[in-house]
């Protein structure tokens, strides 16, 4: 199982992005995907998860109204679209893959996840 993130970069504060994190070499549709955001000498911490289906979603509280996490499964993708983006926000975003059914913050938790992709740098200016 291979996840390629990309979509990040230099923004302005209030500015928007989408991450994107495709995958390979795996059945998409039975992995639960979560997005997380890393900050030097801290903790990978989560941001959002996804379920395989799409069904149901959770979300970090500081960033709840203001990103969006989807997944597009014949395109093997998981999005996650961040609008009014605050220097706060700035980090390296990791997509991740667990196989189960259950999607919570709790049941994707970054030290139980299955696999990782490289990470993509998220710069906001102020």
């Amino acid at each position: 199982v291979q996840l390629q993130a990309s979509g990040g970069g230099l923004v302005q504060a209030g500015d928007s992005l989408t991450l994107s994190c495709t995958a390979s070499g795996e059945n998409f549709g039975g992995y639960g995907k979560g997005w997380y955001r890393q900050t030097p000498g801290k903790e990978r911490e989560f941001v959002a998860s996804i379920t395989w289906n799409g069904a149901a979603t959770w979300y970090a509280l500081h960033v709840r109204g203001r990103f969006t996490i989807s997944r597009d499964n014949p395109k093997k993708t998981v999005y996650l679209r961040m609008n009014d983006l605050k220097p706060e926000d700035a980090g390296v975003y990791y997509c991740g893959a667990r196989k189960l059914a259950l999607a919570s913050e709790l049941a994707m938790a970054s030290p139980v996840i299955d696999y990782w992709g490289q990470g993509t740098l998220v710069t906001v200016s102020s």
